[in-house]
């Protein structure tokens, strides 16, 4: 069971955590001092490579499509011939 206070380094530790946010410490460890937080699989942010990350996650996206452009340039002109027609002469 999930302790409300670590009893290792005394930090408040979130309902049903699998460990300790500050020290590590979790149920294999009994709780204790011998937890080691490299086990919970959070990286080192000095180390973190986000275009890695970003690869892994949404896998090669490339360059984004060109066609977005002659979607906002057809808008651009549709507004255009209707401001023109919409105008008193």
């Amino acid at each position: 069971m999930t302790p409300e206070t670590c009893p290792n380094c005394g930090a408040d530790v979130p309902p049903r955590a699998k460990a300790c946010p500050e020290c590590g410490a979790d149920e294999a460890t009994g709780w204790n001092d011998r937890a080691d937080a490299q086990r919970l699989g959070i990286s080192d942010p000095d180390d973190f490579d986000h275009d890695q990350w970003q690869r892994e996650e949404f896998g090669d996206v490339g360059r984004p499509r060109r066609l977005a452009w002659y979607w906002i340039a057809a808008a651009v002109l549709v507004l255009l011939g209707l401001l023109w027609w919409a105008i008193p002469r």
